[in-house]
């Protein structure tokens, strides 16, 4: 199996220029981060997993949360494993009884899931290390000046909305 690297949800950004919200993970004790787009949806999803912000019937995060609990299973971890042409791929890892099973999934959803079940977020050494935009992200991310003047220039309706 190839190694791993524990990674963290550092937060959502809007991409300024096709305006799609991408999900920023990095490892503890580096610089270098990786910014997977998602879509609005999986963006809504998490953010409101982040903002604590429970919605008054369960979404489609909620549902799979609540099927698992149901079935005394449990996300084990999530995997985020392979990138083939632009695409990644990931891997919830259920655990139930004493048996593992493995599903396919994207990304946005497995990190999802992985928030609402506080279950840990991996990604495979070798899409930590061919993460073609990482090290550019991370000087913009990691530029105050240049942050903070590409915040400043956002307006409300970049955000869109957030569906509660």
């Amino acid at each position: 199996m190839e190694k791993v690297i524990k990674v963290n949800l550092v937060g959502l950004i809007l991409d300024p220029v096709s305006k799609t919200p991408v999900m920023i993970l990095k490892p503890d004790h580096e610089n270098k981060i990786i910014p997977i787009w998602i879509g609005g949806y999986e963006a809504d999803a998490i953010t409101m997993e982040l903002e604590n912000i429970r919605p008054p019937r369960p979404m489609t995060h909620d549902l799979i949360k609540d099927i698992l609990f149901h079935l005394n299973a449990v996300v084990e971890k999530i995997v985020i494993t392979d990138i083939v042409d632009n695409t990644y791929y990931a891997e919830l890892h259920i655990r139930k009884d004493n048996e593992v099973s493995i599903i396919d999934c994207r990304p946005s959803d497995a990190v999802a899931i992985a928030l609402k079940n506080r279950a840990h977020i991996y990604i495979s050494e070798s899409v930590y290390q061919s993460s073609v935009l990482s090290d550019f992200f991370a000087n913009f991310v990691h530029n105050e000046e240049k942050l903070e003047k590409w915040f400043n220039s956002l307006s409300v309706e970049d955000f869109g909305s957030v569906e509660q």
